[in-house]
């Protein structure tokens, strides 16, 4: 599982950012949204998806104790920001974690 690198970025910031290595690849708009969604019980939930690979949100579910739609919410907004990716088949959904270290960069060196 690769480190995530993430950084905050006002939503009215226009300027590129720097990219490469060490420097952010998922942007959040506020401290707080960071806070929210990096929360530890949204870490653990990653942890969990890593390393049970749940076949479901169902299988999840019965993993963690939280209910599918508490689970569902939390993983679309993780999906969003690309820390997790739902495997839509058929009626069912596999979520697989794309990261559960990361790297929060609060301020930029470079500028950007």
């Amino acid at each position: 599982m690769k480190r995530c690198v993430v950084g905050i970025r006002r939503p009215d910031d226009r300027t590129h950012p720097a990219t490469g290595r060490g420097q952010p690849s998922v942007w959040f708009p506020s401290m707080a949204t960071l806070a929210a969604v990096l929360s530890e019980d949204n870490r653990a939930l990653l942890r969990v998806i890593r390393d049970q690979r749940p076949q479901s949100l169902t299988a999840l579910a019965a993993l963690t104790g939280r209910r599918v739609p508490n689970l569902s919410r939390s993983l679309r907004m993780m999906e969003g920001y690309g820390l997790v990716r739902l495997n839509r088949e058929g009626h069912g959904v596999e979520p697989v974690a794309l990261a559960t270290e990361f790297l929060v960069v609060l301020d930029d060196p470079a500028g950007t």
